[in-house]
């Protein structure tokens, strides 16, 4: 089958590099238009899946937007078979899904309906959850709502992070992606509609999802520390009783039960949520339900630091507060 790839992210890049070496021919690839650098010298910092593609010696298209006419006419004119989208970053309109003669489909990093939306890898970790996968679907107007035409499961380790997870679904959705273009190609692919009610949603990310509440349990926010990682990172403020309140992001963490350790603090509140249990050669804060013990941490405008590593620079004391 002919192809024409729409995709923008790193999740996308097996997918490209897998569909490139199948023996379906890979016409062009759309991303999005490259974004601008910081600072003075804002040079337009193309994505991995352009950079990619121009290696491999395909076509690249970047508009502003695929919904054009223009931009239609373009891509209908190299008569593809089907769309094949992934992490592009633009909802299609009805008639540039229609471009492929058996239309579009999609790569997602989850298991539909579970998680519809930008971001399935870190809320499904936020969650808590012990297994997502990666599903290929056919695109329709709903957001990740079309009839699902293959799904492999994926375990999630205890301490993984959204950044680690989602490599390894990329990898394993390149060999779905493949396995179902050979099924479509052979006419027996069978599209299983999605129920509805089965559905939740994972929202794009933005800077305040990583703020930390220590009323949460200390499971919670552990899978929330993992959850934020590579962006937007969980973070939280140290309430420094002499000084300004520091900022803190958190990139490593171990969840306890109050009970599991020997703690030395004592006092009224101790176990107020976001208090300072124990600052010597660990730092451990109480949580709503548990306590979290502090394992890597980045002090704003510093580099990654173990806590130890941390606490041997700040004066943090049992009794003071984060939050």
């Amino acid at each position: 089958m002919r192809l024409i790839i729409l995709a923008n992210g790193p999740f996308a890049l097996p997918m490209l590099h897998a569909l490139d070496a199948s023996r379906h021919p890979v016409l062009a690839v759309v991303v999005r238009p490259p974004r601008l650098g910081q600072g003075r010298h804002r040079h337009p910092h193309p994505s991995p899946i352009e950079l990619a593609a121009k290696d491999l010696g395909l076509e690249v298209f970047a508009p502003s937007t695929v919904n054009t006419d223009e931009m239609r006419r373009r891509l209908r004119s190299m008569e593809p078979d089907l769309l094949m989208v992934c992490d592009y970053g633009e909802i299609l309109r009805d008639a540039t899904l229609a471009i492929g003669r058996l239309g579009s489909i999609n790569l997602h990093g989850s298991l539909l309906p579970k998680y519809r939306g930008a971001a399935p890898v870190a809320w499904a970790i936020y969650h808590g959850e012990t297994e997502t996968g990666t599903t290929v679907f056919q695109v329709t107007p709903g957001v990740d709502a079309g009839p699902i035409l293959g799904q492999r499961s994926l375990g999630i380790d205890p301490d993984e992070t959204a950044g680690d997870l989602e490599a390894r679904l990329a990898d394993q959705g390149a060999i779905l992606v493949t396995d179902v273009l050979d099924q479509i190609d052979a006419g027996t692919a069978q599209p299983l509609e999605q129920n509805a009610a089965l559905a939740s949603r994972a929202p794009r990310l933005s800077k305040a999802n990583g703020q930390i509440d220590w009323a949460r349990s200390a499971t919670a926010i552990k899978n929330q520390v993992r959850a934020m990682q590579p962006w937007p990172r969980a973070f939280t403020t140290w309430l420094r009783p002499q000084g300004d309140p520091l900022r803190l992001i958190l990139t490593k963490t171990v969840a306890w039960q109050l009970g599991e350790l020997d703690v030395l603090a004592s006092g009224p509140d101790i176990t107020e949520p976001g208090t300072v249990l124990e600052a010597g050669n660990r730092l451990l804060i109480a949580t709503g339900d548990g306590m979290i013990e502090v394992i890597e941490i980045q002090p704003a405008g510093k580099r990654i630091m173990s806590a130890a590593e941390f606490l041997r620079g700040h004066t943090v004391q049992p009794g003071h507060r984060f939050g």
